[in-house]
C-alpha cells in the first residue's frame, strides 16, 4: 500500500520530551538532544543506469528525497559516458542542464540529481541502490561493484530480463544478491517512461522476499501523487511478469505489422498471459496467482502490447517481412535504447528447449523462431485449409 500522509509526517518527526513523557501541553514540549547512536541515519540513494527509464526513476526518487528527512537530498545517477554530437560529455550536459538530453529530452530531473560517469564513485556511501540498465549488462556491472558498496546496502531492480546459465535461468534480482551479497527487491508495472516523465498517472508493484519494512521504504521512495506504488511478497512473480511481457509484446507487434486487427491482438495477449503464468510457475512454484492481477502483471502486459518499444520494433519487423534485423531496427528507431524482448525470447526458448517443453509454449517458441529468422512474421497465427488457429491452442489444456 502507498504510505499515508500520516506515515509521511511520522517519517519527518523528531522525538520531543513532552510527547515522550505523555504530557500533551505544547508549552512543556522541549526538544530532546539525541546522541550520535540515537540519531536516525539518513539513507543515500544511487541510481545505477541513466537511460530513458533510469532517468525517470531518478526524477521520481529525487522528488521524494528532498522532502523526507530520512533520505539525503542528493540522488546520484551513474551515467555510461557518451560523447554527444556537440562534442560534450553526456554526464556534463546532464549536470549543466538538469536534463538527460539524449534519453529523456525536455524533462527536468530535479536539481538534486547528480550525474556521475564513475560507477564506483557513484555508489560510494549509498545504502539504497536502484539498478535500471539493460539486463545483458548486469553481470559485468555487479562484478565491478564487488567490495565497492556498503555492507548494509539494499538494492532494487527495475530491470526486465533474466540470465540463462548452464545450471539454469537466473533472475536479475538473484544475480544481484548472489554477486553482491545484498538483499534485492524488484519494481515492475505498467510504466511507459515518457508518460511518467510528464506526470501522467501510473502504478507499479514492489516485490519483496521477507522484509516488508524494507519494501515499504522502497514504496515511500518511489511513490508520488502520479506514481502509485504497492508491494507484494513475491519477488519472482513480479520480476517474471516484467520480463515475459516483452516477449508477448513482440507477438502483438507482429500482429499489428500484419494488420491482423484487434481481435487477433487481444487473443495473442490472453494467450501470452497464460504462457507467462505457466512459465513462471514452472520455474518458481511459489509464484502467486494474484501477482498477475497487480500492475506488474496484466496491466504491464496491456500497456506494453499497446505502446512499448518491443511492440513498435516488432511492428516494423513484420511490415518489412522480416528482412530487416532487430539490431538494425533498434539502432534506427530507439536512439540508443535497447530492446529486451528479443534477447528474453531467446533465453526463454533455451530454457524450454533444455526441458523439452517447447510444444507446451508455442507462442513463446514461435516468437523466438520469428525473431531468429526461422519463421516468417505471419507464423504468429497459422492458417489451415479449414480454419485459423493460434499456436497455443495445441497445448493450452496442459497449462492450468
Amino acid at each position: 500500500m502507498a504510505p499515508s500522509m500520516e506515515s509521511q509526517q511520522q517519517d519527518q518527526q523528531i522525538p520531543l520530551e513532552g510527547a515522550i513523557n505523555g504530557n500533551a501541553s505544547v508549552n512543556n514540549i522541549i526538544p530532546v538532544a539525541l546522541s550520535d547512536d540515537e540519531v536516525p541515519q539518513k539513507s543515500r540513494v544511487t541510481v545505477v543506469g541513466s537511460g530513458n527509464w533510469g532517468s525517470v526513476a531518478a526524477k521520481l526518487i529525487a522528488s521524494n528525497t528532498i522532502n523526507f528527512n530520512s533520505f539525503h537530498d542528493e540522488v546520484r545517477m551513474w551515467v555510461f559516458e557518451e560523447t554527444l554530437p556537440s562534442g560534450e560529455k553526456l554526464s556534463e550536459v546532464i549536470n549543466r542542464t538538469n536534463e538527460n538530453v539524449k534519453y529523456l529530452p525536455g524533462i527536468k530531473l530535479g536539481q538534486n540529481v547528480v550525474a556521475d560517469p564513475d560507477l564506483e564513485h557513484a555508489v560510494k556511501d549509498a545504502n539504497m541502490l536502484v539498478f535500471v540498465t539493460p539486463h545483458q549488462f548486469m553481470e559485468g556491472i555487479c562484478k565491478r561493484l564487488v567490495g565497492k558498496i556498503r555492507k548494509d546496502a539494499q538494492a532494487i531492480s527495475l530491470i526486465k530480463g533474466m540470465e540463462v546459465k548452464r545450471e539454469g535461468p537466473c533472475m536479475i534480482s538473484t544475480l544481484i544478491s548472489e554477486i553482491l551479497g545484498i538483499n534485492c527487491c524488484v519494481l515492475c508495472g505498467a510504466n511507459i517512461a515518457n508518460e511518467i516523465a510528464v506526470e501522467k498517472f501510473s502504478e507499479a508493484t514492489v516485490g519483496y522476499r521477507e522484509n516488508k519494512e524494507i519494501a515499504e521504504k522502497w514504496v515511500r521512495l518511489f511513490n508520488t501523487p502520479y506514481f502509485m506504488v504497492s508491494s507484494v511478497q513475491d519477488v519472482e512473480g513480479v520480476e517474471l511478469c516484467g520480463t515475459l511481457k516483452n516477449v508477448v509484446a513482440l507477438a502483438a507487434g507482429f500482429v499489428d505489422g500484419l494488420d491482423m486487427g484487434n481481435n487477433t491482438k487481444a487473443a495473442i495477449m490472453r494467450i501470452g498471459l497464460r504462457e507467462m503464468k505457466a512459465f513462471s510457475k514452472l520455474l518458481f512454484p511459489s509464484v502467486k496467482d494474484n501477482t498477475f492481477f497487480e500492475s506488474c502483471g496484466v496491466a504491464d502486459l496491456i500497456t506494453t502490447c499497446l505502446g512499448g518499444r518491443n511492440r513498435k520494433c516488432a511492428d516494423a519487423f513484420a511490415r518489412n517481412g522480416g528482412k530487416r534485423s532487430f539490431d538494425e531496427l533498434e539502432a534506427e528507431m530507439l536512439q540508443g535504447q535497447k530492446l529486451q524482448g528479443v534477447s528474453t525470447a531467446k533465453e526463454v526458448y533455451e530454457v524450454l528447449s533444455h526441458r523439452g517443453l517447447l510444444q507446451l509454449f508455442p507462442l513463446f517458441s514461435t516468437v523466438h523462431e520469428i525473431c531468429s529468422g526461422r519463421l516468417a512474421p505471419s507464423a504468429i497465427v497459422e492458417y489451415t485449409e479449414h480454419s485459423a488457429r493460434l499456436p497455443l491452442l495445441e497445448g493450452s489444456a496442459h497449462l492450468n
